[in-house]
């Protein structure tokens, strides 16, 4: 395989993967709520080859090519009758931003608070 087939079967995984799915997650629905997750996708590839002769005259030649990608969640929508909110999620890991998110996410759907900030349980934050 030379390299210009190499970077097509390169770019042919890549096109199986990129579609608006990828950067726009399925909805999910519950209590009346969507969420929509976003992500941020980059990727990037590289090839080479060359020819040569060594000093003793013998030809020699190599080529080949690379690639790699990443996925990561940039933010969630939330939907809940005509409310739409946009959470960016940035800054910290993404799944510790996701966890301190939920119980603004659940207020602002809910209007109720479900949680202290200290992380406490409901009955325990009253007390």
């Amino acid at each position: 395989m030379d390299v210009m087939e190499s970077v097509k079967a390169i770019l042919g995984e890549v096109e199986k993967l990129l579609s608006s799915k990828t950067v726009i997650g399925e909805p999910m629905t519950f209590n009346g709520m969507t969420i929509i997750p976003l992500t941020s996708v980059s990727f990037g590839f590289g090839g080479g080859g060359g020819q040569g002769t060594s000093p003793k005259g013998d030809n020699g030649g190599g080529q080949g090519s690379g690639g790699g990608g990443r996925v990561s969640p940039t933010a969630v929508i939330v939907i809940k009758g005509d409310d739409v909110n946009v959470f960016p999620i940035g800054g910290k890991g993404a799944i510790e931003k996701i966890l301190e998110m939920i119980p603004e996410v659940v207020q602002k759907a809910t209007g109720e608070n479900c949680c202290s900030k200290k992380g406490k349980g409901r009955q325990e934050a009253e007390e």
